[in-house]
Formats: structure tokens, sequence, C-alpha cells
């Protein structure tokens, strides 16, 4: 059996106006929203959370309080350039409170696989007893995580579950073939490919789109278990339809200008917009305040 199930949110990290820190007040009131909208936990500074952005005492800071605010079960991502930052974080984040971490490969430098495996093994035995632990396979914006080097870690015990968000249907299906075998998490971090995902058996998502439209992400995950088909088609098509909608912006530009729009206090980006993109979104904006009103109603 899975230990996590269902829609995770990934978080956005709302950023005070004067200055590049997070704006603790309103973090501490998104986690509120978030439980409030009946999904089944919260993931904290992963790539829709910006975590590059901030340093590691802010990141323990605000994910110490979050984690004790929150109802819901919460994973946090203690990912770093560094194992001795990953492991510190993970140190702290564990006394804390977290029910899971999520850990990528060390961000910005290419690495090998060989590397990359021997960081997850070096980190498992420094950070010592943890949280379970899940891998965090991001190769749009770090080193891949090979499926063959997923299921070396996953099989040999180092990882208790992967978040894969490469998109990649082939590797969600190598990882599914090791379910055979072996009982791990295997969460969809993709939201494209959720509906294929959780009908084939995957544990869940952690869904970015989650952050600004969660009504959509559980209505159609209860379609799913359901088995309704009509439904979740129905569902999945206003998925697809938002996804093609942020996917003018930088990730997660588009799921932070949604939140706003519904009254998430997410304070200023940690980038500027060009001013073509300027345009663009405030149509995007004007397009979403009458589209979310609908699909709220439809996935009640």
């Amino acid at each position: 059996m899975s230990l996590f199930d269902g829609v995770f949110v990934a978080a956005i990290t709302p950023r005070r106006a004067d200055g590049p820190h997070v704006d603790l007040a309103a973090m501490l009131e998104l986690v509120d929203w978030i439980c409030a909208a009946r999904t089944q936990g919260i993931a904290l500074f992963g790539s829709t959370g910006e975590f590059i952005h901030f340093d590691i005492e802010e990141r323990l800071r605000v994910q110490a309080l979050a984690v004790r605010r929150s109802r819901l079960p919460v994973v946090v991502n203690v990912s770093h350039s560094t194992l001795d930052g990953a492991v510190r974080l993970a140190a702290e984040v564990s006394a804390a409170g977290a029910a899971g971490l999520l850990l990528m490969p060390p961000p910005f430098f290419q690495y090998g696989q060989g590397e990359i495996a021997e960081f997850y093994r070096q980190f498992a035995r420094e950070a010592g007893k943890t949280p379970p632990l899940l891998l965090y396979n991001i190769p749009m914006f770090t080193s891949g995580l090979d499926a063959a080097t997923a299921v070396e870690l996953l099989e040999s015990g180092v990882a208790a579950g992967i978040k894969d968000s490469s998109g990649q249907w082939d590797y969600f299906l190598a990882l599914k073939a090791l379910r055979s075998r072996k009982e791990f998490t295997l969460f969809i971090g993709n939201d494209v490919l959720f509906t294929r995902g959780r009908r084939a058996g995957a544990s869940g998502v952690v869904s970015g789109v989650a952050c600004a439209v969660p009504e959509l992400v559980t209505g159609l995950d209860a379609a799913i278990r359901a088995g309704d088909e009509a439904r979740t088609a129905k569902l999945e098509a206003l998925l697809q339809e938002f996804i093609e909608k942020i996917r003018a912006f930088p990730a997660p530009v588009g799921v932070r200008a949604a939140a706003e729009a519904r009254g998430v206090r997410t304070g200023p980006l940690n980038t500027p917009l060009s001013r073509q993109k300027e345009v663009e979104m405030a149509q995007f904006r004007e397009w979403f305040g009458g589209w979310w009103k609908g699909v709220t109603m439809e996935a009640a």
C-alpha cells in the first residue's frame, strides 16, 4: 500500500513586497486555504514553491511553522545544491513534524547517473532516521533521474517513493512495473499526465494546478476513482485547458496569477515579465476570472 495517496497541493510561496523574503502571514493563510479545499496533503518549497530563491534559514523557519499549522500531511522539499544543505534541511524539517521529504538531484550543475545515485545513498546514510523520502525527478530544472537509477534506489530501500515530474509516459510505465514486486509511493508530478497515470495506478498527484483550482483536481481524482468516465472526460478537458493557458508564462507564474485572482495573497513575482507577457497576463486574468467560477461549480 502507498504511504501517500490522492491530491497533494504543490504550494506557491507568497513573497513580501518589501524584499525577497517569504510573506509568512500569507503563507499560513495559504496553508489554511489548502486544508479547507479537501485535498489530501501539501507539498512545500518544490518547484512551484520556487525554493531556489530562498536561503536555508528562511526555508527552515517557514517550513516549521507551516507544518505545525497544517491539518493535512505535509511533504517538504529538502533539495539543495549541496549534500550538506540537503542533510541539514532534512534533519530540521523531520524534527518539525513533516510527513515526508522530497529530494531532487542537486540543482544547477549537470551530474551523471553514478553521481546522482551516490548523492542519494550518502544522503540516506547521513540524514539517518527521517520521514519517508521521495525521489523528485524534474529534468526540466536539474539533472534528470533516469528510470533505471530511480528503480535501483527504490528497490534498494534508499527511497520510499518518487514524485515524477518528467511528463514522460514511458518513465511512468517503468516505475509502475517495479510496483509488481515492491511497494512504494508513485506520485505524478506533472499535471499533464495526472488522469492517465491515476487511471493506471499512480498513488496520486503533487499538483501545482491544485494551488489555483483545487476543486478541479480533487473533483477529477474523485471521478477517476469512481470510474465515472463522462465526468472524468469533462474535468480532464478543463484541466488541460488551464495547463495550456499557463504554458504561455514561465513556471509558476500562471499558477500564482490564478491563485491571486481567487483571493490568495501571493506578493510580487520573483522575476519580472516582459511588456508583451504583461499584456498576455492581463488577457489571462480576464479569461480566468470567468472560467474558474464555472469550473468550481462543475467540479463540486
